[in-house]
């Protein structure tokens, strides 16, 4: 048998990045001023790790799912939202105790939560289910998102544009060739673009491509690098999520001898025609003008080592920002949120915050509100059962 049918649940995952964590947190500075971490902080109901968050930037709410184990293998697993000005929990959305657990993809669309349930038999994944909250405010699921995928296909990314009917996602065939794919969805009207394979090379899934949505194109953007030391430049792919044709060009090449390695985060500006990307060796952010398919690199700021590279990449559409997480700080203690403009100009750094992607299942993801420009992060709690408010 193909092992890579058995896929294990993302609790045993949990449990071998606990085993293997190389990072064990900061302690968190207190910000002044108005700019910076806040005081709200968003804590599971049952005290769980957070397997991925999100807020409405159209409404008040956010969402999360927790997870933990207990006697005989039992998990317990909750979806819950909350109120983002209060970080009150709202609503217990859905509460189990089984084997199976949820994982929060994210508000999609306009004001649409969307969560994976993972249904677990013996220790394996045997088939996942899409719950929707259409709209959030509801605080209840309301229907089910049905992709047309195989059993065995796992999604492992998806474009964070809210606002946009077409959401871009992003997977593998798991125990069959292994390829990976990108489709387009109207998530709340259940519709569906073609499957698009992408090649291998750099793409293949083991490489961890990230994508981002250019709603005025129309297209996804993926971008991978296979991560070797001294190894090629990334390569960026523009996708039509309407007629599946891809187009590619290669990224900017790192500094030698270590190159960039993996592409750790991605977001696109849309109107401007802009992608942002972190990468991993050269602890480096990038900016691309995707017409010109051209672009340049500059390190993160006072950046000397890869423990200090970027991570996740959001961008607020409202004052056209790029938000890049930094989970061992550069300019101060703790973590960091870099802030670039969209011609690479860095704004501020925020400083302050505690979040690391040793302890997270789901990695680290800056949430916004571009109407007053707020967010919130993973943290300050290093077991990862909060998530922390942010002002920019």
């Amino acid at each position: 048998m193909n092992t890579l049918r058995r896929q294990p649940s993302l609790i045993q995952i949990l449990i071998l990045a606990l085993a293997c964590a190389w990072f064990s947190g900061q302690a968190v500075a207190q910000a002044s001023g108005n700019i910076g971490p806040g005081s709200v902080v968003v804590q599971s109901k049952f005290g769980g790790q957070i397997f991925g968050f999100d807020i409405d930037q159209n409404g008040t709410e956010g969402l999360l799912a927790e997870a933990q184990t207990l006697d005989k293998g039992k998990v317990l697993a909750a979806v819950e939202t909350f109120d983002q000005a209060t970080g009150q929990i709202v609503k217990v959305v859905k509460k189990i105790t089984s084997k199976d657990d949820f994982i929060t993809w994210g508000v999609v669309g306009t004001s649409v939560g969307m969560v994976e349930r993972e249904h677990v038999k013996d220790i394996f994944v045997v088939s996942r289910k899409y719950n929707l909250l259409n709209p959030l405010s509801a605080n209840a699921f309301t229907g089910t998102w049905t992709p047309p995928l195989e059993k065995d296909d796992i999604l492992t990314s998806v474009s964070r544009s809210q606002g946009t009917g077409t959401t871009a996602f992003l997977g593998f065939e798991n125990g069959g060739d292994n390829h990976t794919f990108v489709f387009g969805s109207n998530v709340a009207a259940n519709t569906f673009g073609p499957k698009v394979i992408l090649p291998d090379d750099p793409f293949f899934f083991s490489n961890g491509p990230l994508v981002a949505y250019d709603s005025k194109k129309n297209r996804a953007v993926v971008a991978a690098s296979d991560g070797a030391v001294g190894g090629p430049p990334p390569v960026i792919a523009l996708v039509d999520l309407a007629t599946g044709t891809v187009t590619q060009f290669q990224g900017i090449p790192g500094p030698p001898p270590f190159r960039q390695g993996f592409i750790n985060g991605l977001a696109v500006d849309s109107a401007d025609g802009i992608a942002c990307t972190t990468t991993e060796l050269d602890f480096s952010v990038q900016f691309y003008n995707l017409r010109k398919k051209t672009g340049f690199s500059q390190t993160l700021p006072g950046a000397t080592s890869q423990i200090q590279s970027g991570t996740d990449v959001e961008f607020d559409p409202v004052n056209k920002l790029f938000l890049v997480a930094q989970s061992v700080s550069s300019t101060g203690l703790g973590s960091s949120i870099h802030v670039y403009d969209t011609k690479g100009n860095l704004v501020e750094s925020l400083d302050g915050f505690n979040f690391s992607n040793a302890f997270n299942v789901v990695r680290t993801h800056i949430a916004l509100n571009p109407s007053n420009r707020t967010g919130y992060v993973d943290g300050p709690d290093p077991g990862v059962r909060e998530a922390q408010s942010f002002t920019y």
